[in-house]
């Protein structure tokens, strides 16, 4: 595992728990001689993530869609900058770039980002470890609908163990270290509707 992909909010949040873990994380990785791999954003917690790990030393790689560089003002002080044309080439490449991916706290964009890349997991495209840094519990809701949706059979239990979760930079790295993707058949069922 070379190089680590994160998916975060363009905001702060509301709260400098947040921040702070940003923070962690992109020195962290750095340390870990981790390449980082991120949206390719200069505001809120990709900013953050991608300036630490700059800072510590590391090397920083941001992708980011042409129409999004200005809004999101494309980070210029990275690594490597690969500005594309649309979200799913931005996914995409994060994606081939990547070896294991965390989702920090975000929005819509993060958790649509990260459980795209679940899916894939799922799928069978990748058997690269997926991990929310569960900071402050701010992926609890999130993790219960998982153990929802295997309660309802809409997933299969084995395959809810792609989330990896820790509330720790250093600890999500450690289970990522060890990762073992299950082999399971996604179906649940196929029951033919009368």
């Amino acid at each position: 595992m070379k190089s680590i992909c994160v998916f975060c909010g363009s905001s702060m949040g509301v709260r400098p728990v947040y921040k702070e873990a940003a923070q962690t994380l992109g020195k962290t990785l750095a340390s870990q001689k981790f390449r980082l791999v991120y949206g390719g954003g200069n505001v809120g917690l990709m900013g953050v993530v991608a300036d630490a790990a700059l800072l510590a030393g590391g090397e920083v790689i941001g992708v980011i869609p042409e129409f999004l560089a200005a809004k999101e003002i494309a980070h210029n002080e990275l690594t490597v900058l690969h500005i594309v044309g649309s979200m799913h080439e931005r996914k995409t490449k994060m994606a081939d770039l990547a070896d294991a991916f965390i989702a920090l706290p975000g929005g819509y964009g993060t958790l649509e980002e990260f459980c795209e890349i679940l899916t894939w997991a799922q799928l069978g495209l990748h058997q690269k470890p997926c991990g929310l840094l569960n900071v402050e519990q701010y992926f609890d809701p999130l993790l219960r609908l998982f153990d929802h949706a295997v309660k309802e059979e809409f997933l299969k239990s084995a395959l809810r163990s792609l989330v990896l979760e820790a509330s720790d930079a250093e600890s999500l790295l450690d289970l990522f270290a060890t990762y073992q993707p299950p082999i399971v058949d996604k179906w649940i069922g196929r029951e033919v509707r009368p």
